[in-house]
């Protein structure tokens, strides 16, 4: 039986609660949220309770005796659905004497083939709401399956965990029956489909109640509540009231105002509540929110400007529990040392005046890679010996082992040719510039021989050198296609980027420049302020990047590169080539094949 009524209904008073949120933890000061605050209002939320009964437990070899389903919205019910169903089978006796449903009342009643298109249209794209919603999902799944449908994809609360959640110290158990008992709902199960249904939506909206005490105040935080059940710091939710559904910054800040970890997140509230979640399971999140009094944040007009702040503060604060992007001091470079009579490749902590640089890398083991990959099939020298224009090899000069080896030239020793060392400078400098593929080909020639020679294992080193050559230039490359383009200003959707030499200068919405922090008032948020500036870079456009530039530059570069977002170029100061010529990345070989 299907009855549907009037939907102009009003908020009841427990959805107004939830919507006072700072009331209900003591603020003085009553504030109702904004729909973009809160996401999507429970008010707003049609909820579909469903139950069935069944001829037992498995949804494989059991089937649905009779079928419970009513709609809620804004509190009030706006429809029910109740039917017996022909399971096609015999119930058994305990079954009977547990429902009352025998197999003379269910003889004349549909199949379940006859009802599940009107039981779907019924649901609609509502959230299910079930008692132990695996058991009733799985049965009506299980018969979707069955007919050749498409099995439900709504979106699912189960009324069991979120119960354990809010009301478990009050209850013996947290069965239907004793739920409904305890907290006397107007409706009391009996073992059937619309009693037991009637009663879950008294549950639900009790539950609901419950809930705006944890700061819950829509469909997302509802969902994700159960999760944040056994979590040991769940009493610290509170510090997640204010946070908003929107792009930003989030600072965790201990008891004394230390800042112990920044982030970024396009969903700032969603992103913060997740670390309470049971689900986390990072080694650090547990010490981190022992010591977290305060979470601040900083809203922002887009997820780029928030990555970009959020590197700034790291880089400026390296907070305890940060990690990316606190060892930009930690970064190097290789130089190619034109400066040198017989130039080689160094490892260097800082850019020079002179020579050829890739980088910043971010260890030197990376860079040594690259050099490994470079000198494997180059003859560069390898001696550390300082050799200017006047340098005469001293008559007992030893030939170096690289040299003996017939892998590098040895100019120290008086072995090696002026005129063909500059021929090899001169390809390393074209590679490592504008001409790498000479270089490659190299490279995977090498690595083809090693291949075939069944020398494996010096084939994978030779591998992941070379990959990490082929990272270095790319970096290399996105980095200076910001650079060259000097002044350069973007637009995406509502949003203008204003970018100098690959930093961003400045964010406007809708022709408002964005600032990040005014006196807030706030000792957290009133000390970061100074940080939220951008570097200042003490070289032109030209020179090599310096490396606490490397993070934010690559950070836009990747905005760019995403194909999600298109932005649009409105003016240039300099030259702007996109998208760039990238170097091919080295697929993984499969080095038995190529033997």
């Amino acid at each position: 039986m299907l009855r549907e009524y009037d939907s102009d209904t009003s908020v009841t008073y427990f959805l107004a609660r939830i919507l006072d949120i700072e009331h209900l933890f003591g603020n003085t000061q009553m504030v109702q949220k904004t729909f973009d605050e809160i996401g999507i209002p429970l008010s707003d939320v049609t909820f579909c309770v469903i139950d069935f009964e069944t001829t037992g437990g498995s949804a494989e070899l059991d089937r649905i005796t009779e079928i419970g389903a009513a709609k809620y919205r804004g509190g009030e019910c706006i429809g029910t659905f109740q039917t017996l169903v022909n399971p096609g089978c015999g119930i058994p006796p305990f079954i009977t004497i547990l429902t009352g449903i025998t197999e003379a009342m269910v003889m004349p009643a549909p199949r379940i083939e006859a009802l599940l298109g009107t039981l779907r249209d019924f649901i609609g794209d509502s959230v299910i709401v079930a008692h132990n919603a695996r058991f009733d999902l799985g049965f009506l799944n299980a018969a979707m399956i069955r007919d050749d449908r498409d099995p439900l994809t709504n979106k699912v609360i189960d009324t069991v965990p979120l119960a354990r959640r809010l009301v478990r110290s009050e209850v013996r158990d947290c069965k239907l029956g004793t739920l409904a008992a305890h907290f006397r709902f107007p409706h009391q199960p009996s073992h059937r489909a619309l009693d037991d249904v009637l009663a879950t939506g008294d549950l639900l909206h009790l539950l609901i109640e419950r809930a705006s005490g944890f700061g819950v105040m829509g469909l997302d935080d509802l969902i994700g509540l159960p999760k944040l059940g056994t979590h040991p710091q769940s009493n610290k939710l509170r510090l997640t009231e204010d946070l908003p559904r929107s792009p930003g910054v989030y600072i965790f800040s201990d008891v004394k105002g230390q800042v112990l970890y920044v982030g970024k997140a396009t969903n700032v509230r969603q992103r913060v509540r997740s670390y309470f979640s049971t689900t986390e399971t990072r080694r650090k999140i547990g010490p981190l929110l022992r010591q977290v009094h305060g979470v601040d944040h900083i809203a922002t007009p887009d997820a780029l400007t928030a990555g970009v702040l959020e590197m700034r503060l790291i880089q400026r604060l390296t907070p305890q529990y940060n990690r990316v992007g606190t060892t930009s001091d930690k970064y190097c470079y290789v130089r190619l040392t034109l400066d040198e009579d017989w130039p080689r490749l160094v490892i260097s902590k800082n850019p020079a005046k002179k020579g050829i640089h890739i980088g910043p890398l971010t260890s030197r083991s990376a860079a040594r890679l690259v050099i490994e990959a470079i000198e494997s099939v180059v003859p560069l020298r390898r001696c550390t010996a300082r050799m200017g224009r006047t340098y005469t090899p001293p008559s007992d000069a030893p030939v170096c082992s690289a040299a003996r080896l017939g892998v590098a030239m040895c100019p120290c020793s008086g072995t090696a040719d002026r005129s063909h060392y500059g021929t090899i400078v001169d390809f390393i400098s074209s590679s490592l510039t504008t001409s790498p593929a000479a270089l490659f080909a190299l490279l995977h020639e090498r690595l083809t021989a090693l291949a075939i020679a069944q020398r494996f294992e010096e084939a994978a080193l030779m591998r992941d050198r070379t990959q990490a050559l082929v990272q270095a230039l790319n970096r290399q490359r996105r980095c200076d296609q910001l650079r060259d383009a000097g002044s350069l200003s973007l637009q995406h959707s509502d949003v203008h980027y204003d970018i100098d030499c690959g930093v961003l200068i400045g964010t406007r919405l809708d022709g408002q420049l964005f600032s990040p922090l005014t006196v807030t008032g706030n000792k957290v948020l009133d000390s970061l302020a100074p940080l939220l500036q951008p570097h200042q870079s003490s070289e032109s456009c030209t020179g090599p990047l310096e490396r606490h530039l490397f993070d934010e530059v690559m950070c836009i570069a990747r905005f760019l590169e995403d194909e999600n977002m298109h932005p649009a170029l409105s003016s240039c100061s300099g030259q702007w080539a996109s998208p760039i010529q990238a170097v091919p990345e080295l697929h993984r070989l499969d080095l038995h094949t190529a033997a």
